[in-house]
Parts: C-alpha cells; structure tokens; sequence
C-alpha cells in the first residue's frame, strides 16, 4: 500500500527560502488533497539572554511586554507572508488558502517543537526551507538537519532556488 499525506507541517523562519518552501507545501496539498499546518518557532532565550533583558529592563512587567511583543511580532509577519503569499498565487488556484487549517507561532526550540508539533498533529509529511548561509551545516542549517535526523516521518527539506542570472 502506497503511503498517504493526509497532513503537512510546514515550518518556517520567516526568510525568503522558506516562502520558497510553502510553494511546494501548497503544491503537495494540492496534488495530494492534504491539509497544511504552518508553524513559526520562536527561539526560547538562553539563560544568558535572560540574565541580559533582566540587567537592562528592570521592571518585571516591561520584560514580560518584551517578550510578548517577540510573538507578535512574528505572528504580524507571518501573516503578511501569507497575505503576500496568497495575493501573488493564481486566482484559479486561491480556492488552496482553505488547506491551510491551521497557523502557529510558538516559543520554544525549534527542534524539539517541530518533532512534538509533528507528533501532535498527526502530520504525515514536514516541509521546511534550507538554510539561506553558508556550507553543509549552515547550508542545511542547524534546525533542519536535527529534524531530517530525528523525525520519523518524511521530512522534504526545500533547497535555495537558484538566482537568476546564474
């Protein structure tokens, strides 16, 4: 029996290659009828970092303002990507918005919340964008070879699209 999509878990860092990978979150629903969960992590702080906001925010309230702010932050641009997303899409293929049925921004490590995410929605597939720098590990980046490694479902890592004029 051939494996089915039922649910994609598409993550994204907000940069320009994972914009490119919703692409083909989009297109594997489609072509297979799945329904797109997006999840946005954002990075706990460090204990350093901590101690950092603490030294030079010293009311308890603003520290806890700032921290929420992080969210929303990511939260307002994750929706403009999707809005900008959405508005560039063919008008025969808008009616592809519907798949995505749910939409996330968490804080936490990236790793171990997509792999639990995964888990929870009962995803069948995660998408995420190769990292936008450097060689192997930051070619790959960090995050998405620690979930290639440690999911036990397909995991489809979307390389960088070649620039044009190349």
């Amino acid at each position: 029996m051939l494996p089915q999509v039922n649910r994609i878990l598409y993550c994204t860092d907000l940069s320009k290659n994972a914009s490119y990978a919703f692409q083909y979150a989009v297109y594997l629903a489609r072509e297979t009828g799945a329904d797109i969960h997006i999840l946005k992590v954002v990075e706990q702080l460090s204990g350093d970092e901590k101690l950092t906001l603490q030294s030079y925010i010293l009311n308890q309230s603003s520290r806890e303002e700032f921290l929420h702010q992080r969210l929303n932050n990511a939260k307002a641009q994750l929706q403009q990507r999707q809005d900008y997303f959405w508005e560039q899409i063919a008008p025969e293929e808008q009616a592809l918005r519907s798949k995505v049925i749910g939409c996330e921004v968490v804080e936490g490590y990236p790793e171990q919340t997509i792999l639990k995410r995964s888990k929870e929605l009962e995803c069948d597939l995660i998408i995420m964008g190769a990292h936008e720098k450097g060689w192997f590990h930051t070619l790959l980046g960090s995050v998405a070879k620690n979930v290639l490694r440690e999911s036990r479902i397909p995991t489809l890592i979307v390389p960088r699209p070649e620039k044009k004029g190349s």
